[in-house]
């Protein structure tokens, strides 16, 4: 479907496949420009490997406050999404 024609119903919770869609960090700092997308997932492993926050961005090498607002301050919403669509 071409976006530029797409209607507002073709966007709605009920027609969205939760199964397929994944909320992404964006891939550059809002800021700086400097490429984070690719170390969400790396930032989430260690977080489970019981990393700090700190710790976890500093092992990324994400040095920049911009940088590390990106990853701190990202939401990944599409759980609570699938939640408020089952109840």
């Amino acid at each position: 479907m071409c976006l530029k024609y797409a209607t507002k119903a073709a966007y709605s919770l009920q027609s969205v496949d939760f199964r397929i869609v994944k909320m992404i960090i964006p891939v550059r700092c809002f800021t700086c420009g400097k490429v984070i997308g690719n170390k969400w997932e790396a930032y989430l492993g260690l977080l489970q490997a019981e990393y700090t926050e700190g710790d976890a961005l500093d092992a990324l090498g994400l040095k920049r406050y911009c940088c590390r607002r990106m990853l701190l301050g990202h939401v990944d919403l599409i759980e609570k999404l699938i939640k408020l669509r089952s109840s």
